[in-house]
């Protein structure tokens, strides 16, 4: 009998110590904490060709440039924003860039002032983004993909 006292005294002890850790836990999840989005850094990223000048969320709108980094001159270049679904912010917008020589860095664009400037300071925004480009001296036209995780700031 005394060793299943024993047992069922240690398995009492560390069961309250578990549960004390996983309360722990829960109330530093439910305060935002533990909040992937809290943790992770923004980032603006583009496929090979073209990048990001620059880029920033504001309660003014999405503004960003485009680099080309191709090795070509485009006649055409379409700026397509859509926000994904775990975004704060909704933006889905356009921009035709029109045409970029190799290495140059596009005028700044401003997306969707109207609904960031109902956001608020620290909330999300994560968006899909495609460039559609046309190289000079053809015809068919090419996508480039990425993405933005971005904090709305000042």
């Amino acid at each position: 009998m005394k060793k299943a006292q024993a047992a069922m005294e240690f398995l009492m002890t560390y069961g309250w110590a578990i549960l004390v850790v996983l309360a722990a836990i829960g109330a530093l999840a439910y305060f935002g904490v533990l909040s992937p989005s809290n943790l992770l850094p923004s980032k603006c990223t583009l496929s090979p060709g073209f990048d990001f000048g620059d880029c920033k969320a504001s309660t003014s709108g999405l503004q960003v440039t485009i680099f080309n980094g191709l090795g070509a001159d485009t006649t055409a270049t379409l700026l397509r924003v859509n926000s994904t679904g775990g975004s704060d912010v909704t933006c889905n917008a356009e921009w035709d860039a029109g045409a970029m020589t190799n290495g140059e860095t596009s005028s700044s664009h401003t997306f969707c002032a109207a609904t960031f400037g109902n956001a608020t300071i620290g909330q999300r925004f994560d968006a899909d983004v495609k460039v559609i480009y046309t190289k000079s001296g053809e015809t068919l036209s090419h996508t480039v993909t990425g993405d933005i995780q971005i904090k709305v700031e000042e």
